[in-house]
């Protein structure tokens, strides 16, 4: 049986106020400043609510740093977490919600927002609740997280202090709520840069290193190998791809067809469920660079130079169903009358992030769907189990 104790109309209000609010990844000040401002006229002591200094340790443009909310136990309990990114990705500029029978759907041609407002709004309400019914719940953390969408930099960059030190974590991001994720792929990013030796093509090719070329032989052997799109190699198994391959920024590999290319980018990812795989797969890469390189010369006997540079995006994951964070969630998702599903994804959350800080975290959705494009939109009965399911797990201790 559904917990009906929300107020429904108030929590879809909120959604489609948050939906309003434009907060791309990087410029989510103003959907900060508003979540701090309702929750405060809702009861929430300012004293509760922190913004950390995230912002000041991300590589990139930030307005604001995440916004964490702490509240005391009413009862005595191991510190809980609870999560959701503010941002949403630039096709969300100029959104504007429109309800539509059971649905929420974009106005005009922009993605929605509802990766992750649904969460936002869930948890937003998953506090108001709490407080004006006097639940008894055991001390509980919110954090909203900045820049989920360009590279997961706010559940990266937070400290576990900074948290209160959970045992464990719910987070919030995906379609419906009885979906509960307990495992994802890590990522590598990786870029190579060749520099080889510009000449003219017509006059002297042969005295030219064509970085483009060799760009071309080095991802060709990659490929030739086993190591490019999908990688399976006798029990492990992961992806890889090419996404750039040109002149870096956005700009042309070459000069002009008549001069023999003498600069190429390349910017690749490798993915597995596999931490030690995706590094792996990533050397592979690197060490097809290498050999290219070293075998390929002009007619002087020079060789091309090599960059290769690496970093992990996220790490894999895999949470065993028998840990408390997984079976509370699967008990309170069957208290709501739905059939509880463990899945695992081939992409990154924050959750990947807040495990690899010791904090256990599953990953349930609020009903978006199509995240990222125009054709987004919010399953609205879904985002209602997700409240109630935040308000069973704010419960549980």
């Amino acid at each position: 049986m559904k917990n009906e104790i929300f107020d429904k109309k108030k929590s879809l209000d909120d959604l489609v106020k948050f939906l309003s609010i434009e907060g791309i990844t990087g410029e989510e000040k103003n959907i900060a400043l508003s979540v701090r401002e309702d929750l405060i006229n809702s009861g929430v002591p300012a004293e509760y609510i922190s913004f950390d200094k995230a912002d000041e340790k991300i590589p990139l443009p930030t307005q604001i740093g995440n916004l964490i909310i702490k509240l005391p136990g009413t009862i005595k309990s191991e510190r809980i977490m609870f999560s959701s990114h503010l941002d949403t990705v630039p096709l969300c500029k100029g959104a504007v919600p429109v309800i539509k029978e059971n649905k929420i759907v974009p106005k005009e041609n922009t993605a929605l927002g509802g990766d992750d407002r649904t969460g936002v709004a869930a948890l937003v309400t998953m506090i108001k609740t709490l407080i004006k019914n006097k639940i008894p719940h055991g001390p509980i953390t919110v954090l909203f997280t900045i820049r989920e969408e360009s590279g997961l930099w706010g559940a990266r960059k937070v400290e576990k202090e900074d948290l209160g030190n959970p045992v464990r974590g719910y987070n919030i991001d995906g379609g419906p709520a009885e979906e509960i994720v307990t495992g994802a792929v890590g990522c590598d990013r990786w870029e190579a840069e060749i520099f080889g030796k510009a000449e003219h093509a017509g006059l002297a090719p042969e005295k030219g290193l064509s970085a483009s070329m060799i760009a071309s032989l080095a991802l060709s052997d990659a490929k030739n190998e086993g190591w490019f799109g999908k990688v399976v190699k006798e029990d492990k198994s992961g992806t890889s791809n090419i996404g750039i391959f040109g002149g870096k920024n956005g700009t042309s590999a070459g000069a002009s067809p008549n001069t023999v290319c003498e600069y190429t980018y390349i910017k690749g990812e490798s993915r597995s469920y596999d931490q030690n795989f995706v590094t792996e797969i990533t050397d592979a890469f690197e060490k097809s660079f290498n050999k290219v390189c070293d075998n390929y010369q002009n007619s002087e006997g020079e060789k091309a130079k090599l960059s290769f540079k690496r970093h992990t995006d996220y790490y894999s994951f895999k949470i065993n169903e028998k840990e408390k964070v997984v079976s509370l969630a699967k008990e309170k998702v069957n208290k709501l009358g739905l059939k509880p599903k463990l899945v695992n994804i081939s992409g990154g959350f924050d959750a990947n992030w807040l495990i690899k800080k010791d904090i256990p975290t599953i990953t349930y959705g609020a009903g978006h769907n199509f995240c990222h494009t125009t054709g987004e939109f919010v399953v609205i009965d879904d985002y209602y189990n997700a409240c109630s399911l935040s308000l069973l797990l704010a419960q549980s201790g």
